[in-house]
């Protein structure tokens, strides 16, 4: 314990550039904005399955007129 305490007194305090609050706003901001990003694109594959049919009709693909949106 004297040798934790010891590294603990040693340590110079390193001033933040930004206020303690803002780093987990920061994060928060960050994730809100990759969710809408993954929100944005969710469903695509069903907004073109005409288009992946028509690829896969024309190349020889098993996905033909089934409707899952060629996967």
């Amino acid at each position: 314990m004297s040798f934790l305490t010891a590294v603990l007194t040693e340590v110079e305090h390193i001033a933040l550039p930004l206020p303690l609050l803002v780093y987990p706003m920061v994060a928060a901001v960050l994730f809100l904005a990759l969710g809408v990003v993954v929100w944005s694109f969710r469903d695509v594959a069903n907004r073109h399955s005409g288009k992946a049919n028509a690829y896969a009709a024309a190349h020889g693909g098993h996905g033909g007129a089934s409707g899952t949106g060629g996967h």
